[in-house]
Formats: structure tokens, sequence, C-alpha cells
């Protein structure tokens, strides 16, 4: 009977010797109560996910179930182990996450652990699906990075807390965060107030994300400096971005034009990162979002990058990856914002063309 390569140069591990078992042995105790949750809930989710039982003795855990479950249920609970051991808090989704990241065999969830870990100040950040640690090493490695795909699967958040970090390291002198005001759907009518006051509803989730790595008072100091700057897409136009980590927000609801024009602003010693779901526009019937338009001219260039999530990267409550994953399977009939010659508007309308961004 085999057994993990993983586990087999593991000491903590042994084999039982009923061959329906396998037992981990842990040398720490202390470790035990972050690892298997409050009232083993953390225990709870390994066994709902992989079929297995799970029961603690003391420093062992039994495990019984089929043996590649077994196997698997070992390796993710051996590294949350060491991850506990160095000194990470567990929550239930950090362990969703390894598990997610067991069903990969690029990269195991220890090795993301040590290698993918966005470090903050308040709080370590580490990928909890194989695309989101494909996306944290694309932000590592190029100057502009497409995070594509449906709500809930970390792309914004994770690219925000990247910034913060390089900004915290000194990386860069300012981070910047833009999304383009466009209402999704209702019609907000007049809004009152000066402009701030009038474009920070579009630009909440932008400050919901800082408030999960700054306190409010450094958030307030910040953007008086001038080291973070929430602006709308419109606020871009003319200008060069050097030294900076730039985010562009919700970009399937930008036109072709905006987006090139916010594409060209990259200055020296910056790096972007343009996030959103080609499949959710809220541009007027008609209109080409450009963010598909770049999906197809981009591709293949050197030194940027195109990360897709999907429905099974979701790391919000486990309803949202059910939801999403339902309405891509109904058909789309007549949809206002795909590219096809009946609804694309012509190429040379002003929200088209390419050759006017400042």
């Amino acid at each position: 009977m085999s057994i993990s390569p993983k586990i087999a140069k593991d000491q903590t591990v042994r084999l039982a010797d009923n061959p329906n078992e396998m037992i981990l042995e842990f040398d720490e105790n202390r470790i035990l109560p972050e690892l298997y949750g409050e009232h083993d809930r953390h225990l709870a989710i390994i066994e709902d996910r992989l079929g297995v039982a799970c029961v603690p003795r003391g420093n062992r855990l039994l495990i019984t179930g089929p043996h590649d479950a077994r196997v698997t249920a070992a390796d993710i609970l051996r590294d949350l182990y060491r991850s506990a051991l160095g000194g990470m808090n567990l929550s239930p989704a950090d362990i969703n996450g390894a598990i997610r990241m067991a069903d990969d065999s690029s990269t195991s969830y220890a090795n993301a652990t040590q290698n993918l870990q966005i470090k903050l100040r308040r709080r370590q950040i580490t990928p909890r699906s194989p695309t989101q640690a494909r996306y944290i090493e694309a932000l590592k490695s190029k100057d502009l990075v497409f995070g594509l795909g449906p709500a809930g699967t970390g792309k914004t958040y994770l690219a925000v807390a990247f910034g913060v970090s390089k900004l915290a390291e000194g990386k860069v002198d300012r981070l910047i965060l833009s999304r383009p005001a466009v209402e999704a759907g209702e019609r907000l009518g007049f809004l009152p107030g000066d402009m701030k006051e009038k474009i920070d509803p579009y630009l909440r989730p932008l400050y919901d994300a800082l408030h999960d790595m700054y306190s409010g008072d450094q958030i307030e100091k910040k953007l008086t400096s001038g080291e973070i700057e929430v602006a709308p897409l419109a606020f871009m136009r003319g200008r060069t971005l050097t030294n900076s980590f730039i985010i562009l927000d919700e970009a399937q609801n930008c036109t072709p034009m905006q987006l090139k024009m916010f594409l060209t602003r990259l200055g020296e010693n910056s790096q972007m990162a343009v996030t959103g779901d080609p499949s959710q526009t809220d541009l007027p019937a008609g209109t080409y979002s450009g963010l598909s338009d770049a999906m197809h001219i981009l591709d293949g260039i050197d030194g940027l990058e195109f990360v897709r999530f999907t429905h099974s990267d979701v790391v919000r409550h486990p309803l949202v990856s059910r939801i999403v994953q339902a309405y891509d399977n109904q058909p789309q009939p007549g949809k206002a914002n795909a590219p096809t010659a009946r609804n694309r508007k012509r190429r040379d309308a002003p929200e088209y063309r390419h050759d006017d961004a400042d």
C-alpha cells in the first residue's frame, strides 16, 4: 500500500496497521487547537469536503476513508500544521484554500504560504486557490497583470494587498486605485455634495479593501499625503504615473478608448493590475467592452500576463461559487456586449478608436 511521498519523508506521520486507517502524529500539542479549530470545525470541513473521518486521540489523528482521500487529507493537515507551527492563525477559509490547493499538483499550500505570502503589518495573506497562487506569481514578475473572472475570487483584494506591501517596503511611492464611474444597472440620478462625495459611492469597494489592511486614521493620512490615491478613471487622462502601483478595478466597464488611455499611463518604475469580469459589464447596450478588446489585442505581448479565474476560485461563501456556476451554465441569448458584428460599434466610433489617448 502506497503513501504520499510528502508524508513518507515526515517523521510526524506513520501508517497504522489497519490498511483502512492512517495516523498522523504531531510533535507539538500546543498547535493542535489551532490546527483542529474551535470544536474541531476545521476537521469537520476536511471530513465534509474529502469524505473521510478524522478522530483526534491525544497528539495523534486517526483518518479513515478511501485511500486517495486519506492521503490527500494527510497532506493537507501536514501543510496546515507546518503553517500553524510558523505562527499563522488558521481560519475556515484557510482550510478550504488548502483543499483547493491540494487539487492542483503545480503547488502545495505549504509552498504557497512560504513563497507566495503577501506580508502586511496587520496580517499575512496567502493564496487560497491555485489560480490565486499563479496571480500572485504574476504580480511578482510582470509589469502589467490582468485578473479576469467572476466576483469573489480575490482579484481586486490580492492586487490591493500586493500594492500595499510594495508601498510599505518602499518599492513604490504611491498606490493608485481607480474604477470607471458606471452605474450597475440602476439610475442613481443627482448625487449631492462636492466632487469627492459624488464619486465615493463608485469607489467604495476599493476603500473596503484598504480598511482591511489599514486603520481608518492611517488611510486618511495616506490619502492626505498622496501616498494613496483613489480616483475615478476619468481623472487618469493626461497623466504619467511613475514610481507607482496602479490598480484598475471593474475594467469590463471601460470602453476600448478608455482602457487604452489608462494602460498608456504606465510610467517608469511602475506596475499595473487590471481586474474585471468580461461576462458582467454595465456598459450601455451595444457598447463593446474595452476589457474584452484588450484580451484580444494584447494577448501574447511580453511583459504582461492574463490570469483567468473561474467559479472554482470563489473564496466567499461556498454558495457563491455554485451561484456563479449556475449562471455560467445558462445560455445568454442577445447579450448586448458580446463582440458580434450586430451589436459592436463601428471601429471608427469615438468610444472604439485607439488613436486619441492622451
